[in-house]
């Protein structure tokens, strides 16, 4: 399934409402969202429900079956959906039915059956135009749709609170967290047990990417491991994270709506063992009034109120406030992440003392600068801050410093995120720093045997690329050995006639290309140090550094030679299909019996890059060159990591990390915390990157790359002017 192909069908379908409605976006986000709930609810439903029905023996009346299949769905991560409440039922209703009616009513049966979303589900579906809202339930019924698993589903329903928040649906996106920042943290925090807080949840993301965490890592359940605490402000916001979390199984009874300003949670101070948020930035004009306690040292401002404005007494901007906030609900051995604005790690006057005091606990643990571009309504940079009370004592006088304003992969002009490996890299320097060696090791060895997988599919790729090369030539070949110049001249003008040169310059060039074997012995010559390379990966010990450093010297050689083997396979391509070019639209050889026109479209088919819009199946193009692109892309992000830490233990790496002294107010030494006013921006204490040869090799490989495929560009431009024309001349004629 082309899950991105998926996202972008529903998204045009939903937008539809936009376009062809009265609604502004901010009012069918939340309808949007609802029926994306309710066909992730019926999947899930449907996914669990032949095991429970198994359970119930076959001489049960239908009169109790439905009941008892009810109760199976007591404690399953999925919730029970009534017969009315199902998605087909809603699809399969007759042209002309009240459909609006039909999902107003479903979202009333589930919220009677689960009170934690009674009044969260949006209604009013009546509002709707009955055509257009049946098209859209229409859509959301689509084979691919009924078809997606959890996580697919999971996927979608983030990726359209990323597009409203684009889009300014609601509140200027403040309810969604970009995933790529919540990963960070939940990487760095590892929430796996006991009280889990957000006290600025928007859309409960952060809890979401926690599950997974709790599933995908420690491989256990969340709602059996954890317990989240949530609070927002907004009531709508409120209900998106009840639907975001029930639709991921997930427990939401403790989600409740507040102004975490001034409604502290008072059961949980103290309390928690994981507190993660990313607050509003820069808020103003928070009535101190109104902030209790205050200056509490067993409340929420255990370092004193921020500073206020002269003239009408607020808090003149609320960060400190949230920083302690999230400090004060921890626990003794309570760890804490948060996205805050670049700002609040320099901010001077009380903000100053308050971080002063903050950082002389020594329960800062780490802080990790973020480039613009990460949020989707607005283009700013920001800083991860990261509290650790139960830090061990030898790391309680130092603070990681992690400037990752240079790592980032670009989605849009307008967007950026971490790549998977982005990510991982980022948190290994974390896992050094706090002396976890061996999940550096088990990262390095997973990357490594992913390089092996790739390479493994290597022969069987270029095979199919190669008869996909050979299938090209047979025909171009007929061609060549049998046209004639009367047939492809057949009732041409003399000025359009094709000479005997022509002919004879085709296949002198045809010849020549049949002749080179550069090509054929480049490819097996890859082959071979490929499999090399495998007998070396097989008989490494991934299990130790020494033995991965050992192997990867095998493969960082091998990376070029796979690069140089994706360019002559692109060149090899282009040739073949510039003979086919030639043959057909200069020596029209699709008037000579020689030539099987249809063999000739398949082989030039198989050797052109598949379009991802019209979701097309990849080509044998496509295979060869995605093997060897990620084969090199593994290598790489080892190479990344090796070249920082070649020993496999934390050390400073100018421009990237640095473990910074806290210091005190009295000696103050040279590059601590305490001689930089306090100071907690990354950039101020890891300094700058020295160039590097590899830096130049991958600036030169994105120019290079960059040309190619605006040439690849042009040249496809081309090709479809000239086939508009065609077909331009053939309506007129």
């Amino acid at each position: 399934m082309n899950v991105q192909q998926l996202e972008k069908e529903l998204w045009d379908a939903a937008d539809q409402l936009r376009a062809n409605s009265k609604l502004t976006a901010a009012e069918y986000a939340m309808p949007v969202l609802g029926l994306i709930f309710l066909r992730h609810a019926d999947n899930r439903f449907k996914a669990y429900l032949p095991e429970i029905e198994a359970d119930i023996p076959p001489q049960v009346p239908d009169s109790q079956r439905e009941y008892l299949i009810r109760l199976g769905f007591q404690g399953k991560a999925a919730i029970y959906l009534p017969p009315a409440a199902r998605f087909e039922r809603i699809a399969g209703l007759p042209q002309g039915a009240q459909v609006g009616q039909a999902i107003d009513t479903a979202m009333d049966i589930i919220e009677a059956e689960y009170e934690v979303l009674k009044g969260a589900l949006p209604h009013g579906y009546t509002a709707f135009e009955p055509d257009l809202l049946a098209e859209i339930v229409k859509i959301f019924d689509r084979p691919a749709i009924k078809a997606a698993t959890g996580d697919v589903f999971g996927r979608i329903y983030e990726y359209f609170l990323n597009k409203f928040a684009m889009s300014g649906a609601q509140e200027g996106g403040e309810f969604f967290t970009p995933p790529s920042l919540v990963r960070m943290i939940v990487n760095v925090i590892e929430p796996d047990h006991g009280k889990v807080l957000d006290p600025a949840c928007g859309s409960a993301g952060m809890f979401v990417q926690t599950g997974h965490f709790i599933e995908d890592v420690r491989h256990a359940r969340a709602n059996d491991t954890v317990t989240f605490h949530g609070q927002e402000k907004s009531d709508s916001n409120t209900k998106l994270a009840r639907m975001n979390l029930v639709v991921h199984g997930l427990d939401a009874s403790n989600i409740r709506q507040g102004n975490t300003f001034y409604d502290q949670i008072d059961h949980l101070i103290g309390q928690c063992d994981f507190v993660m948020a990313n607050p509003p930035f820069n808020v103003d004009g928070v009535d101190t009034k109104k902030v209790k306690p205050q200056e509490d040292p067993a409340g929420r401002l255990p370092f004193g109120l921020p500073g206020t404005n002269a003239k009408t007494g607020a808090i003149s901007n609320a960060n400190s406030l949230w920083i302690q906030y999230f400090y004060a609900y921890l626990n003794d051995t309570g760890r804490a992440g948060f996205v805050m604005a670049s700002s609040a790690s320099d901010a001077g006057n009380k903000d100053a003392e308050i971080r002063k005091q903050l950082a002389k606990t020594g329960h800062v643990d780490a802080m990790i600068a973020i480039g613009n571009k990460f949020f989707y309504t607005r283009s700013l940079p920001c800083t991860l801050w990261f509290f650790d009370k139960g830090k061990p004592e030898a790391l309680r006088d130092r603070v990681l410093m992690i400037d990752a304003r240079n790592v980032y992969h670009v989605v849009s002009a307008r967007s950026h995120v971490f790549t998977d490996e982005q990510l991982a890299n980022l948190t290994a320097i974390v896992w050094l720093y706090r002396g976890e060696q061996q999940k550096f090791v088990e990262l390095i060895g997973r990357y490594q045997r992913q390089a092996d997988d790739w390479l493994a599919t290597l022969p069987e790729r270029i095979a199919a690329d190669t008869a996909a090369v050979e299938a090209l030539a047979a025909p171009l070949q007929a061609f060549a050995a049998g046209a004639t110049l009367d047939e492809l001249n057949a009732e041409q003008a003399e000025e359009a006639r094709i000479d005997q040169a022509a002919l004879d310059a085709f296949r002198a060039e045809l010849a020549a290309v049949r002749a080179d074997r550069q090509a054929s012995d480049a490819l097996a010559a890859i082959l071979q140090a490929s499999a090399q390379a495998r007998a070396a990966i097989s008989a490494a010990d991934l299990s130790s550094h020494a033995g991965q450093v050992a192997l990867q010297a095998i493969l960082d050689a091998l990376a070029p030679e796979l690069k140089a083997t994706g360019k002559l396979l692109e060149a090899r391509h282009k040739q073949w299909l510039k003979l086919l070019d030639t043959a057909e639209k200069g020596l029209r050889a699709r008037l000579s019996k020689s030539f099987d026109g249809k063999a000739a479209r398949e082989a030039k088919r198989a050797l052109l890059a598949a379009d991802s819009k019209k979701d097309e199946a990849p080509t044998v193009r496509d295979a060869v060159l995605e093997a060897l692109k990620q084969a090199v892309y593994f290598t790489h992000q080892v190479h990344w990591l090796h070249s920082r830490f070649p020993e496999g233990r934390f050390v400073d790496v100018p421009g990237l990390c640095r473990a910074v002294p806290v210091g005190d107010e009295e000696t103050r030494p040279e590059g601590s915390i305490a001689a930089n006013d306090w100071s907690l921006t990354p950039g101020r204490y890891v300094g700058v990157a020295p160039p590097s040869a590899e830096d130049e090799e991958d600036f030169a490989e994105k120019l290079r790359e960059v040309h190619d495929e605006l040439a690849e560009l042009n040249e496809r431009a081309v090709l479809l002017a000239e086939r508009i024309a065609g077909n331009f001349e053939e309506l007129l004629g």
